[in-house]
């Protein structure tokens, strides 16, 4: 059975009115980057905000011993950055376009403008802020209670509620993943993903469409990763 929860988010923006969005808009300029644009990289100075109007960009860390993992995976109407709160302020990860992408580029000063402007706009900016940083945390918890097999169905999960859309009794993740952007989404080898997701496929858990991930059963994948029931705002990737 598939329950509201699954289905495709609409952005991370949902906690802007509007009215809100509308001046937001007004204040980015068009950016268009061609797949594998690199939009600012770990140590960079952070001063202004992205919304994706088109497309899909990742955000990956760079650990000690050089792997990659990707903690974020935004799409259309997705907004992502960091604003500089202090003069030293730098970015803690990597930004690049996964496809071609148009983006909405919002510079700090236009925005501390409008956030001066309109209080009412400055309440809800503070709870999209609020939203990305329970995202965060989730994440780490995923990746750190659970092990392995615990953090890739919760990524199941997320991977459904932000790409998901009903097929037959599952649900398909509309967006085609390699089994190694999967296991630098959870912090694995490329091998143990391999193996952990024959094993839910034998377990008639997970099957394929078109070498596409649909998910058959979800309630055992929500037991495995001690699944918090959260909104899907925050269960998302």
């Amino acid at each position: 059975m598939i329950t509201d929860a699954y289905c495709v988010q609409t952005g991370n923006t949902d906690c802007l009115s509007p009215e809100h969005m509308v001046k937001l808009k007004q204040i980015m300029y068009d950016y268009n980057a061609p797949a594998g644009t690199h939009l600012y990289w770990e140590g960079d100075r952070t001063d202004k905000l992205f919304y994706i109007k088109r497309g899909r960009v990742k955000i990956t860390k760079a650990t000690d011993d050089g792997k990659q993992l990707i903690m974020y995976m935004f799409q259309t109407g997705d907004m992502f950055g960091e604003l500089e709160t202090f003069h030293t302020a730098t970015h803690n990860f990597n930004a690049e376009t996964a496809e071609d992408s148009v983006l909405g580029i919002i510079q700090q000063k236009d925005l501390e403008v409008l956030l001066w402007q309109h209080g009412d706009f400055a309440v809800e900016f503070i709870k999209w802020l609020s939203q990305i940083h329970r995202i965060t945390q989730t994440k780490f918890r995923d990746l750190m209670m659970f092990g392995k097999p615990g953090a890739l169905c919760s990524m199941l999960i997320r991977l459904s509620n932000t790409f998901g859309k009903p097929f037959g009794d599952g649900i398909l993740i509309t967006t085609r993943l390699t089994n190694n952007e999967l296991a630098e989404m959870i912090g694995a080898t490329r091998e143990s993903v391999n193996r952990m997701l024959s094993d839910l496929r034998k377990q008639n858990v997970i099957d394929y469409h078109n070498s596409l991930i649909v998910i058959k059963d979800p309630m055992y994948l929500r037991e495995l990763c001690h699944c918090e029931n959260c909104p899907g705002t925050i269960c998302r990737v």
